[in-house]
């Protein structure tokens, strides 16, 4: 099916409100499927989307299929009435391992398959796949749906577009902003993303956790988070230590290590609470929520490019990423914290270089202490909490 053009207004007549008929749409959706599986951060930067959709459309059905860790930061969200967990089995290439991904992949897309039969028509009006890998393909051609929506041919991965029935325009300038990337599916639609609305939000019954944690401190928390996923994106350890005293030292704030227990993050913490124990509380581990009001609760935020770095963001916490590896052009903090962003990824100082996927080895040995604690600084001045 090819891509209609824009088209003309409309008006959702379960409310009354205005509606830029555009892109496939002949009549609000009365229901639609969100198909985003994996990382965090990308996770978080869906959350505009969902919220434009139901500002737009507030009695449509929304559903989201992702995996078990980003599902339990999401859920409760306003915008989503559905969350279908994607497990995502175990890693590897071995006939095991495969046979156990296809299993769950079956699985969650007959869980889908029921969802769909509940809705009008018994199928969705509307999947958009916002991941370009094979799984999300499959499960998206695997959902009964009338339109599906996903990246043109150029961006699409493992021949994802053909799972699709519709794909928005290919972008003139190529890659940009993975939030702007995410919200040209709206503009296709017809949907208006402004105001950008996370709705990221702590709980009630977290916030007697939160106090309990914070008052036991007598100073502004730093929170730091010390790995990610990618080791290419992981900061050297020994220069951690050196931010740390003088967080402590100089600047009266209280460093607290946050995040997960992967085995990077964990060689970095035990390097840096051995060096630096007596200052340092470690509060990693304990799920996402938790981690979501640490950082909530802190004054600023230290982390490489990672989950947390876009909870902060969405929490509006002051957030100073680490960037080397990755392009802060396309995938740093959202609008907000640009300018505390600690570029290790140009090669040189005001390198103007193009918003584009293209990784850079090496580029995390670029950032050094005093770059980090000048951008701290700058937070802290300008950003008061």
């Amino acid at each position: 099916m090819e891509e209609s053009g824009p088209g003309g207004g409309g008006v959702d007549p379960r409310n009354g409100k205005g509606w830029t008929e555009a892109g496939p749409l002949e009549a609000p959706p009365r229901s639609v499927l969100i198909v985003m599986l994996s990382a965090v951060g990308d996770s978080v930067q869906v959350l505009p989307v969902l919220s434009a959709l139901r500002r737009t459309f507030p009695g449509t059905f929304i559903a989201w299929v992702l995996q078990p860790g980003p599902a339990s930061l999401v859920a409760g969200h306003p915008a989503v009435d559905r969350i279908v967990i994607f497990e995502r089995g175990p890693k590897g290439r071995r006939p095991g391992a495969v046979a156990a991904g296809l299993s769950e992949l079956g699985k969650t897309a007959g869980l889908l398959r029921r969802l769909a039969r509940e809705q009008p028509g018994g199928r969705f009006d509307l999947i958009l796949c916002l991941q370009v890998y094979l799984k999300a393909g499959l499960l998206t051609a695997l959902t009964p749906g009338e339109v599906k929506l996903g990246f043109d041919m150029k961006r699409s991965r493992d021949l994802n577009w053909l799972f699709t029935t519709h794909r928005i325009p290919p972008h003139p300038r190529g890659a940009g902003h993975i939030q702007d990337q995410y919200f040209e599916f709206l503009h296709y639609l017809g949907v208006d993303p402004e105001p950008v609305e996370y709705g990221l939000a702590i709980f009630p019954v977290e916030r007697a956790d939160q106090r309990a944690f914070f008052s036991s401190l007598d100073r502004p928390v730093c929170a730091v988070v010390t790995g990610t996923s990618n080791p290419r994106k992981d900061w050297d350890p020994d220069r951690y230590v050196q931010v740390i005293s003088a967080l402590d030292r100089d600047l009266g704030l209280q460093p607290v290590l946050v995040g997960g227990r992967s085995p990077g993050e964990q060689a970095a913490a035990r390097h840096i609470l051995s060096h630096k124990g007596g200052i340092v509380v470690d509060a990693r581990g304990g799920g996402l929520r938790r981690l979501a009001w640490l950082l909530e609760g802190s004054a600023l935020v230290i982390t490489p490019d990672t989950g947390p770095l876009h909870i902060a963001r969405a929490l509006e916490v002051p957030v100073v990423g680490l960037f080397g590896f990755t392009n802060p052009k396309r995938s740093g903090p959202y609008r907000r914290f640009s300018d505390l962003i600690v570029d290790g990824y140009a090669r040189h100082p005001g390198e103007d270089y193009p918003i584009a996927r293209k990784t850079r080895a090496g580029g995390m040995n670029r950032i050094t202490p005093s770059m980090v604690l000048e951008k701290v600084e700058k937070a802290l001045r300008h950003y008061k909490r």
